[in-house]
């Protein structure tokens, strides 16, 4: 089995924001400068750049409107989804070549392409990911059919022999992989980065619905 090319990706402004300390300067919307709070706002992913923009919420309601602003900025939604009848088969890891227990998946609408990345300590790092062994992986999922592009992703993680599936927002994956660059210590991460790994997919647990629960809100 071939092993799969491998980059880091640019540090994009968003992935720098979750991996830096605070700044003491106040934040604000990155559309209209309004000021807006600074642990509990709104994303939105630039196409064009490929990064994070934080929004207040006026203009995140306005770009949740398909074709606003010429569908250069997309706001990130806030859907967590779990599938707990579909459940990933134990190869599935081992067919994804992924190197670490956690990896996310998003769809690429201008390269119109599946990106598979996963945390390191140089930041997100992509594993090219093969229309084929995605479809044999990933596809009969209906949390794949389900996925929104650029601004949803599927996050997995392998957990003994079995492997966790959630559709999260994609600013979430970023959020994870800034902590994950800030904690982690040598080779297994430590046991303040591996703590920091279980709350965190702990609470996407505890806020996933089931497809049929989300069609019902």
């Amino acid at each position: 089995m071939s092993t799969p090319h491998k980059r880091t990706c640019p540090p994009a402004s968003g992935l720098r924001r979750f991996a830096a300390p605070r700044m003491s300067r106040p934040e604000v919307c990155e559309l209209c400068g309004a000021p807006i709070d600074d642990g509990n706002h709104r994303h939105m992913v630039d196409t064009a750049n490929r990064s994070l923009a934080c929004a207040c919420t006026p203009c995140a309601m306005l770009f949740e409107q398909g074709g606003a602003g010429g569908g250069r900025f997309r706001t990130v939604p806030d859907r967590y989804l779990a599938d707990p009848d579909h459940q990933l088969d134990q190869g599935v890891w081992e067919l994804l070549q992924i190197p670490v227990s956690v990896a996310f998946f998003f769809r690429n609408a201008s390269l119109d392409r599946l990106v598979a990345l996963y945390p390191s300590p140089a930041g997100a790092t992509e594993s090219e990911l093969d229309p084929s062994t995605w479809q044999t992986a990933l596809g009969n999922s209906r949390l794949a059919e389900l996925l929104e592009p650029d601004v949803e992703a599927l996050l997995l993680r392998r957990v003994e022999e079995r492997t966790e599936c959630y559709l999260v927002p994609v600013d979430i994956c970023y959020e994870l992989v800034g902590r994950m660059r800030r904690l982690w210590q040598g080779f297994d991460g430590g046991a303040e980065a591996r703590a920091d790994l279980t709350a965190f997919f702990d609470h996407i647990a505890q806020r996933a619905g089931t497809p049929e629960e989300a069609r019902r809100r």
